[in-house]
């Protein structure tokens, strides 16, 4: 499968440094009360294998997949998991784990099924959660976008070892990526796993998501500090945050937490915003001040 190739924006920032270097920055607008919490958890941590709930096809890819992680693991940094047991619980276990919240989200409040689902992976590095996803689910249809070329070789060589069908990768940055218009508010569910800070994750994904559709962040097992500094942005963008499910996880905390937002209104054609921008603004240069902070 060919890796479809965008050019890339050049800027003397990279966005991992950017990223690395934002700080945290807490409203005084915004008082997250204890009903405020209690409305938004609306599910416990089942102890399961969602691994187990997949049938024999599907279990074989998925065991495809992690042996090739671990053999290309060896020549790039793919991931910091170099045990097979602890790439089941850590990655697969946690990319299977954000199924029924976000199932169950779709389907109570974008008013249809989920058999057929067209969903982004944004910053998807080794393809986690997305390309588990697309083995988990073939009637949907699985973006994967990465913007380093040598893991987008990766989940080629990874999607044609495991034969999936329902995948493909574009080579992109996620603030170039939303400004296309073929892909800009098309997906019914933006989805995206440890890659940022969930105020940078919303402008980067939300803006790629239909009205009526989900923006789904995959966060640890106390996110509520991002959730703070998040929800202005949030709002911003066209979206409402809509639920956070603790989900069961096989880390050091015993659970994660899927953060859920529904899209309800068009996004500013002005976002994402590139990371020269981003940066100037969270440094308050000038009369760039960061407008969703």
């Amino acid at each position: 499968m060919m890796c479809l190739r965008s050019k890339l924006i050049l800027s003397p920032f990279s966005l991992r440094t950017f990223i690395e270097h934002l700080p945290y920055h807490r409203p005084n607008s915004f008082k997250f009360t204890a009903n405020t919490r209690k409305s938004l958890i609306t599910a416990t941590p089942i102890n399961s294998s969602h691994f187990e709930t997949l049938n024999s096809h599907q279990k074989h890819q998925i065991s495809l997949y992690v042996d090739t992680l671990l053999e290309w693991n060896q020549k790039m940094n793919l991931t910091a998991v170099t045990e097979r047991s602890e790439v089941m619980e850590r990655h697969i276990e946690d990319s299977l784990a954000i199924l029924p919240p976000m199932n169950e989200s779709y389907t109570s409040h974008c008013g249809s099924s989920c058999e057929s689902l067209s969903l982004v992976d944004v910053g998807t590095g080794a393809g986690l959660p997305g390309l588990i996803l697309a083995i988990a689910c073939p009637g949907w249809k699985v973006t994967l976008l990465e913007s380093m070329n040598k893991r987008c070789l990766f989940l080629e060589h990874a999607i044609n070892v495991t034969g999936v069908s329902n995948v493909k990768v574009i080579r992109d940055r996620a603030e170039n990526f939303g400004h296309t218009l073929e892909f800009r508010e098309s997906f019914d569910i933006a989805v995206a796993r440890a890659v940022a800070e969930l105020r940078v994750l919303a402008e980067y994904c939300i803006p790629l998501v239909r009205m009526g559709g989900l923006f789904v962040a995959a966060k640890g097992h106390d996110p509520q500090v991002e959730v703070r500094n998040a929800e202005r942005a949030i709002n911003l963008l066209g979206a409402t945050l809509l639920h956070q499910h603790l989900v069961e996880s096989h880390g050091p905390f015993g659970q994660r937490t899927a953060i859920i937002c529904f899209k309800d209104r068009p996004t500013s054609r002005k976002y994402p915003r590139s990371p020269v921008w981003q940066l100037a603004s969270v440094l308050h240069l000038g009369d760039l001040s960061y407008i969703l902070m």
